[in-house]
Protein backbone atom coordinates (compact mmCIF):
# COMPACT_ATOMS: atom_id res chain seq x y z
CA UNK A 1 0.00 0.00 0.00
CA UNK A 2 1.56 3.28 -0.88
CA UNK A 3 1.40 6.06 1.85
CA UNK A 4 -0.77 9.19 2.00
CA UNK A 5 0.43 12.18 0.24
CA UNK A 6 1.29 14.79 2.58
CA UNK A 7 2.44 12.50 4.79
CA UNK A 8 6.24 12.00 6.41
CA UNK A 9 6.66 8.48 5.10
CA UNK A 10 5.35 9.74 1.36
CA UNK A 11 8.13 12.31 1.61
CA UNK A 12 10.61 10.31 2.17
CA UNK A 13 9.65 7.53 -0.53
CA UNK A 14 10.07 10.01 -3.08
CA UNK A 15 13.40 10.24 -5.20
CA UNK A 16 14.03 13.76 -5.86
CA UNK A 17 15.50 15.72 -3.06
CA UNK A 18 12.85 17.29 -0.76
CA UNK A 19 13.02 19.67 2.11
CA UNK A 20 10.29 18.88 4.78
CA UNK A 21 8.57 20.97 7.08
CA UNK A 22 5.19 20.88 8.78
CA UNK A 23 2.52 22.85 9.49
CA UNK A 24 1.80 22.27 12.94
CA UNK A 25 2.96 20.30 15.60
CA UNK A 26 2.03 16.81 16.03
CA UNK A 27 2.83 13.25 17.45
CA UNK A 28 4.01 10.54 14.61
CA UNK A 29 3.57 6.85 15.73
CA UNK A 30 5.43 4.93 12.99
CA UNK A 31 4.05 1.46 12.91
CA UNK A 32 7.19 0.23 11.01
CA UNK A 33 10.64 1.82 10.70
CA UNK A 34 10.66 4.96 8.70
CA UNK A 35 12.69 4.40 5.69
CA UNK A 36 14.87 7.57 4.87
CA UNK A 37 15.85 7.91 0.86
CA UNK A 38 18.71 10.26 -0.41
CA UNK A 39 18.62 14.14 -0.56
CA UNK A 40 16.09 14.51 2.05
CA UNK A 41 16.10 17.19 5.07
CA UNK A 42 13.36 16.69 7.99
CA UNK A 43 13.15 20.45 9.04
CA UNK A 44 10.97 20.43 12.37
CA UNK A 45 11.57 24.51 12.89
CA UNK A 46 8.54 25.84 13.97
CA UNK A 47 6.89 22.78 15.26
CA UNK A 48 6.29 20.58 17.80
CA UNK A 49 7.08 17.25 16.18
CA UNK A 50 7.51 13.70 18.02
CA UNK A 51 8.36 10.63 16.88
CA UNK A 52 7.29 8.86 19.77
CA UNK A 53 6.12 5.18 20.73
CA UNK A 54 6.38 3.32 17.73
CA UNK A 55 8.99 2.21 15.57
CA UNK A 56 12.26 4.57 14.99
CA UNK A 57 14.02 6.00 12.02
CA UNK A 58 16.55 4.37 9.60
CA UNK A 59 18.71 5.83 7.08
CA UNK A 60 20.35 2.50 5.17
CA UNK A 61 22.68 3.04 2.11
CA UNK A 62 22.04 6.12 1.32
CA UNK A 63 23.65 10.34 1.35
CA UNK A 64 22.98 13.77 1.99
CA UNK A 65 20.64 13.44 5.01
CA UNK A 66 20.00 15.90 7.66
CA UNK A 67 17.25 15.60 10.03
CA UNK A 68 16.83 19.07 12.61
CA UNK A 69 14.57 19.64 15.59
CA UNK A 70 12.97 16.56 15.92
CA UNK A 71 12.01 14.71 19.69
CA UNK A 72 12.51 11.14 19.13
CA UNK A 73 11.58 9.14 22.30
CA UNK A 74 9.60 6.20 23.69
CA UNK A 75 11.18 3.94 20.40
CA UNK A 76 10.18 0.20 20.55
CA UNK A 77 10.75 -2.58 18.06
CA UNK A 78 8.43 -2.76 15.82
CA UNK A 79 7.23 -6.00 13.54
CA UNK A 80 8.99 -6.60 9.99
CA UNK A 81 6.99 -6.67 7.02
CA UNK A 82 6.17 -5.50 3.31
CA UNK A 83 7.74 -1.81 3.74
CA UNK A 84 7.86 0.87 0.97
CA UNK A 85 11.10 2.35 0.32
CA UNK A 86 10.82 4.12 -3.04
CA UNK A 87 7.55 4.96 -4.77
CA UNK A 88 8.91 1.97 -7.47
CA UNK A 89 10.15 -0.54 -4.45
CA UNK A 90 8.57 -2.72 -1.78
CA UNK A 91 10.65 -4.66 0.10
CA UNK A 92 10.83 -6.96 3.33
CA UNK A 93 12.21 -5.99 6.36
CA UNK A 94 12.88 -7.70 9.77
CA UNK A 95 11.51 -6.70 12.88
CA UNK A 96 13.53 -3.44 13.66
CA UNK A 97 14.92 -3.11 17.29
CA UNK A 98 13.72 -0.14 19.40
CA UNK A 99 16.76 2.41 17.77
CA UNK A 100 15.77 6.01 17.43
CA UNK A 101 17.90 6.38 14.37
CA UNK A 102 19.91 3.99 12.84
CA UNK A 103 22.56 4.47 10.42
CA UNK A 104 23.12 2.00 7.84
CA UNK A 105 25.87 1.69 5.18
CA UNK A 106 25.33 5.71 4.59
CA UNK A 107 27.13 9.30 3.56
CA UNK A 108 26.93 12.64 4.69
CA UNK A 109 24.15 12.70 7.62
CA UNK A 110 23.33 15.34 9.53
CA UNK A 111 21.92 15.07 12.89
CA UNK A 112 21.15 18.52 14.45
CA UNK A 113 19.21 19.35 17.35
CA UNK A 114 17.44 17.07 17.84
CA UNK A 115 16.02 15.63 21.50
CA UNK A 116 15.92 11.72 22.21
CA UNK A 117 15.18 9.52 25.08
CA UNK A 118 13.77 6.54 26.12
CA UNK A 119 14.29 3.79 23.13
CA UNK A 120 14.38 0.11 23.61
CA UNK A 121 17.81 -0.31 22.01
CA UNK A 122 20.15 2.63 21.35
CA UNK A 123 19.12 6.03 20.81
CA UNK A 124 21.44 6.47 17.57
CA UNK A 125 23.10 3.82 15.75
CA UNK A 126 25.67 3.93 13.10
CA UNK A 127 26.86 1.27 11.63
CA UNK A 128 28.37 -0.71 8.59
CA UNK A 129 30.89 1.70 7.18
CA UNK A 130 28.43 5.35 7.58
CA UNK A 131 30.94 7.86 7.08
CA UNK A 132 30.70 11.72 7.20
CA UNK A 133 28.11 11.84 10.06
CA UNK A 134 27.86 14.88 12.35
CA UNK A 135 25.56 15.43 15.20
CA UNK A 136 25.16 18.41 17.04
CA UNK A 137 23.51 20.41 19.30
CA UNK A 138 20.87 17.33 20.46
CA UNK A 139 19.99 16.44 23.95
CA UNK A 140 20.29 12.84 24.94
CA UNK A 141 18.56 11.66 27.95
CA UNK A 142 16.86 8.66 30.19
CA UNK A 143 19.13 6.20 28.27
CA UNK A 144 22.27 4.26 28.98
CA UNK A 145 23.33 3.90 25.16
CA UNK A 146 23.26 6.85 23.64
CA UNK A 147 25.33 6.36 20.41
CA UNK A 148 26.60 3.18 19.09
CA UNK A 149 29.43 3.38 16.11
CA UNK A 150 31.05 0.68 14.57
CA UNK A 151 32.91 1.11 11.02
CA UNK A 152 33.64 -1.47 8.50
CA UNK A 153 36.61 -0.76 6.20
Amino acid sequence: MAPKPGTLRHAMIQKKPLWIIFAHSMVIKLSQELIVSSHKTIDARGANVHIAYGAGITIQFVKNVIIHGLHIHDIVSAPGGTVRDSVDHVGFRTASDGDGISIFGSTNIWLDHLSMSNCQDGLIDAIQGSTAITISNSHFTHHNDVSLSIFYG
